[in-house]
């Protein structure tokens, strides 16, 4: 369904008429399946890291990789100011854990981060690390693997109507 959505969604003549005005590069905006699979794995791999300026993060890896742009920015908006507080302190646990450091107990204020960032960067960015690689590949894999089963089934579908 959602691939239709896409793809229906490239054919728009407005879409069309602003890629062209703004001289934006089409691959920027393909609804392939490589596209789209890539630039789910972009977003998630930023959304994962604790840092600022996420979406400025994804676009500086726009030279390096092809992928559908909005969607890489759609997908590090993952992170939000609502979800950040329980990814990143579920990523400062997994660190300390696999590090084997002992979990300083946590206090969401400025002056507590500003205290305590030496003994909590590493825990958290060897957590960050584990969750960017894996949720990323985990998303990859899904596009992939859906995308697959919704090309088959529409194939079936169209063979079968034909029959």
């Amino acid at each position: 369904m959602i691939r239709k959505t896409l793809k229906k969604t490239s054919k728009n003549q407005k879409l069309r008429d602003f890629i062209k005005k703004y001289r934006i590069k089409p691959e920027y905006l393909s609804t392939s399946r490589k596209m789209v699979s890539r630039a789910v794995l972009v977003g998630l791999f930023i959304a994962f890291i604790p840092m600022p300026f996420q979406m400025v993060a994804v676009l500086a890896f726009v030279p390096f990789f092809r992928f559908n742009v909005p969607i890489a920015l759609a997908m590090c908006w993952l992170s939000n100011p609502f979800t950040m507080p329980p990814m990143y302190y579920m990523e400062y646990l997994t660190g300390s854990f696999i590090l084997g450091t002992e979990v300083a107990p946590v206090e969401m204020t400025l002056e507590w981060f500003s205290d305590n960032i030496d003994d909590i960067f590493i825990p958290l960015y060897f957590g960050t690390f584990i969750y960017s690689v894996l949720g990323s590949l985990a998303g990859y894999w899904l596009v992939n693997y859906f995308w697959h089963g919704s090309v088959h089934r529409d194939r079936k579908l169209h063979r079968d109507d034909r029959e």
